[in-house]
């Protein structure tokens, strides 16, 4: 019985393994006009049922991939449904050209959403400057004027800025981003630093990411950080370090993260070994592979 009360198409997605409150349970999930439903108001309320049902196949869904720290494209096919293009240290007029014209957008069949900019540079520490061009590298000594002869102050379609905290005037620096609305980001003191640090607030919670490639995080590093901070890294996490996080981070999980009702529905449907068979922005298939075409109909 399609519903009547409530334009849209309601869509089904069974026989599946949905990831809700940490657990990967055994439940369908419904979709209508991009949203996550709840089915009790559904069915006691509408008195309505599924338009169309997807048989999952056995296969996990999770929510869509965040990633806030990306310089590549081909996002679709890894599970990716939002991301922060992120530019890294470079000239003015580089950034001002990039800034004046980004724009926060959803994600569609043309690629994954685009939650802001993630500006990593030029006010890092020389020290722990990575692959950055050190003679690009600034500071503010003027403070925010600094970053505003930077950037430009057309600062609404950026999300995530990087910068050192050891810098004379950062304090009133990131004061301002965090009035703006825009997240900071510090590679100062790494994480084995933060993760032995008992200056940590009791208040907030902090979150780290690292990349753990043998090249930019040495091993070793990455054993101590496990002894330091140990944890059972099953499957339930793993997808919350890649969806529910980054969007804690953001301070988006109102709406991007998780499948909690009235959510985007922005999610992945995953096999056992996590490979992603297909990737949904707004409850639409925007790609599928190989193994799964046709299938989930």
């Amino acid at each position: 019985m399609p519903s009547k009360k409530v334009e849209g198409c309601i869509y089904q997605f069974r026989n599946c393994h949905i990831l809700s409150n940490h657990k990967l349970i055994r439940e369908d999930l419904w979709v209508r006009n991009g949203k996550i439903l709840n089915p009790e108001k559904l069915f006691f309320d509408e008195k309505a049922y599924a338009d169309k049902q997807i048989d999952c196949q056995d296969n996990i869904i999770a929510p869509g991939y965040i990633d806030v720290q990306i310089n590549a494209k081909g996002l679709l096919e890894f599970g990716v449904t939002s991301f922060c293009p992120t530019v890294i240290t470079s000239p003015p007029e580089m950034y001002q050209k990039i800034v004046q014209y980004a724009k926060k957008t959803e994600g569609s069949l043309k690629g994954a959403g685009v939650l802001g900019l993630h500006l990593e540079g030029p006010f890092i520490n020389t020290a722990k400057k990575g692959a950055h061009n050190a003679e690009l590298i600034r500071d503010f000594k003027n403070g925010f004027q600094d970053v505003v002869a930077m950037y430009g102050d057309k600062l609404e379609g950026v999300a995530m800025v990087t910068l050192a905290p050891e810098l004379e005037r950062s304090s009133e620096v990131i004061q301002e981003f965090c009035r703006r609305g825009i997240k900071f980001h510090h590679r100062d003191p790494h994480l084995i630093g933060i993760l032995t640090s008992n200056q940590l607030p009791t208040d907030r919670t902090l979150f780290y990411g690292l990349i753990a490639d043998g090249i930019h995080t040495h091993p070793s590093a990455l054993r101590i950080a496990h002894r330091v901070h140990p944890s059972e890294c099953g499957i339930e996490l793993a997808l919350e370090c890649a969806s529910l996080h980054p969007a804690q981070a953001l301070g988006i999980t109102d709406r991007k993260g998780t499948l909690d009702y009235g959510t985007d529905a922005d999610f992945i449907i995953l096999d056992p070994n996590l490979n992603v068979l297909a990737t949904y922005i707004a409850g639409e298939k925007v790609w599928e592979g190989k193994t799964m075409k046709g299938q989930l109909q």
